[in-house]
């Protein structure tokens, strides 16, 4: 079986008891060495320095390649970026993924989501600072993400504010942001530095 090698910024977490991710991070330069086209567009495409997450994705450079085109697909829908966010930070919160949770809140922010908001979504059922569409749109993320199959009452409720594109657009939304917190949590991926 193939073991994953680490370099020095491993070894010294390591050293220091910090978690390590199950595979290593291929760093731009070894990427661009090897893949040129696809670290060309990672840095273009996503923030820079580049996430650990894409970093860990590149040991298999073609799943990262559609990796990317699908996460750009998902960005694109007609779903407004604020209930996206809130969809995404349900997952994270769900799912106890703090590497979601942290990359997002300058995504929400952005999508026009207040800090105080941001903190409640753990409990937007009790909140006062959430209107019905965006209840309705967490409660969707929420049961999607806990169950799987989502109730008839939860749909219902979510459907009454939004067209059968945006439907899907959302259900795609959950569903991705639910496959990226598991991979997170699979291959151990580290918040960066600057997320702490």
């Amino acid at each position: 079986m193939h073991r994953a090698t680490f370099g020095q910024e491993d070894l010294r977490r390591q050293a220091e008891g910090g978690e390590m991710a199950r595979v290593k991070y291929i760093s731009n330069t070894e990427l661009a060495e090897k893949q040129p086209a696809l670290n060309e567009r990672l840095l273009k495409e996503r923030k820079v320095p580049t996430g650990n997450i894409f970093l860990a994705l590149a040991n298999a450079p073609a799943a990262l390649n559609d990796f990317l085109t699908y996460a750009n697909a998902v960005r694109a829908a007609d779903l407004s970026p604020k209930l996206r966010e809130m969809a995404i930070l349900t997952v994270g919160y769900c799912t106890n993924s703090e590497y979601e949770v942290k990359h997002h809140h300058s995504h929400g922010l952005r999508a026009g989501l207040t800090e105080e908001q941001f903190h409640a979504i753990p409990n937007f059922e009790n909140s006062d600072l959430f209107n019905e569409q965006e209840k309705a749109v967490m409660a969707f993320a929420k049961d999607s993400t806990l169950n799987v199959d989502v109730s008839d009452e939860v749909w219902n409720g979510v459907a009454k504010f939004l067209s059968e594109k945006q439907l899907v657009e959302l259900a795609i939304n959950v569903a991705w942001y639910n496959s990226g917190v598991r991979l997170m949590g699979a291959l151990k991926i580290d918040l960066e530095e600057g997320y702490r």
